[in-house]
């Protein structure tokens, strides 16, 4: 395993569901804690924020995890926490990450919309002259926070259209929010040229993933585990090749599953459906995209040509312009030649 470690830690990759928040590395939190220290519970110690990040389940992590997206106050931390994130995605060997973002919760602190897509521009292009990482945006409403978030987000994705946004997404907790009344905004959103990415079916069942699907034209599905619990939606998305998002570790620590080896994974897989490996909220969950690679590689007892199938999924399930998927695949394939 050593030595796939060394290979998966080389092999340039595609990231396509990780979010912006929840990739704050724990020295930028800590950073951020203390710098509003006396107004968060967050702890201003980066060893403390382990014990912090220990979720009971998935309702105590949007618990924590909205007490972290408090900590972003200004334009200056949106710029901050967006080009650390590139860092270290881009030391991962990521060349390409759709990174997901929910404006609504800074521009509802105070943040002007301007001023935050301004920002994460900025950082966008930064991190591509100085780590050679390309970020895009998918900007995502924050199901908790109701339609007039659904409202605000797509009102700040039409009207300011920044560079880099090329999707549309719905995340949050899933119980108690159905995808339905969701609708109109995602046809608004896919009538300008976003592609639709929402969440489902991660703590819920398969129904809202085919919610998801009939009602929001969604063109890949976060997370959508449990559609190993569907033989004929697997069949439905395995025929259409509508990709799901999975996040192993994420899942497991938000309890959606009881254990990694219990992951369904597996049985996606062998039903054909697509699947790409992603980190999701990778410091809060104790992971990074490289482990989540090598627990896929264990679950699905792949070798290093499997894990580079792993690496051309997410590149081929992209969003990236045809050119560019080529230019990546030929790396990937150049990579593998040189070191399996």
């Amino acid at each position: 395993m050593t030595e796939l470690t060394s290979f998966i830690a080389g092999l340039p990759k595609a990231e396509l569901h990780v979010h912006h928040v929840g990739s704050a590395s724990p020295r930028i939190v800590a950073e951020l804690a203390a710098r509003h220290e006396g107004s968060t519970p967050v702890p201003a110690d980066p060893a403390a924020l382990a014990d912090y990040f220990a979720f009971r389940d998935f309702a105590h992590f949007i618990e924590v995890y909205l007490s972290v997206v408090d900590l972003i106050r200004d334009d200056e931390d949106v710029r901050t926490l967006t080009y650390e994130v590139a860092r270290e995605l881009a030391r991962q060997q990521v060349r390409y990450a759709e990174l997901t973002i929910t404006p609504y919760s800074s521009v509802r602190r105070g943040i002007a919309a301007p001023a935050f897509c301004a920002a994460i521009e900025d950082a966008r292009r930064s991190a591509a002259t100085d780590f050679g990482i390309e970020l895009r945006w998918c900007f995502d409403i924050p199901g908790e926070a109701g339609l007039a978030s659904a409202e605000e987000t797509l009102r700040i994705a039409l009207e300011e259209q920044p560079d880099g946004l090329i999707s549309f997404g719905l995340g949050g907790p899933e119980i108690g929010v159905p995808r339905p009344q969701f609708k109109p905004f995602f046809d608004k959103a896919r009538a300008a040229g976003l592609h639709s990415v929402p969440h489902a079916g991660e703590t819920t069942g398969p129904e809202t993933i085919w919610d998801a699907l009939r009602e929001l034209g969604a063109e890949r599905i976060g997370h959508g585990i449990s559609a190993a619990q569907d033989p004929a939606l697997m069949a439905h998305l395995a025929e259409h090749r509508i990709p799901l998002e999975i996040s192993p570790t994420s899942n497991l620590r938000t309890r959606a599953v009881p254990s990694l080896d219990e992951h369904p994974l597996p049985r996606l897989v062998e039903a054909g459906v697509l699947v790409s490996i992603n980190s999701d909220d990778p410091p809060m969950f104790g992971t990074t995209l490289e482990e989540e690679y090598a627990v896929a590689a264990k679950l699905l007892g792949l070798d290093a040509k499997g894990v580079a199938g792993l690496a051309h999924a997410a590149v081929e399930q992209s969003f990236l312009a045809p050119e560019r998927k080529r230019e990546l695949a030929a790396e990937i394939d150049g990579y593998l030649t040189r070191n399996a």
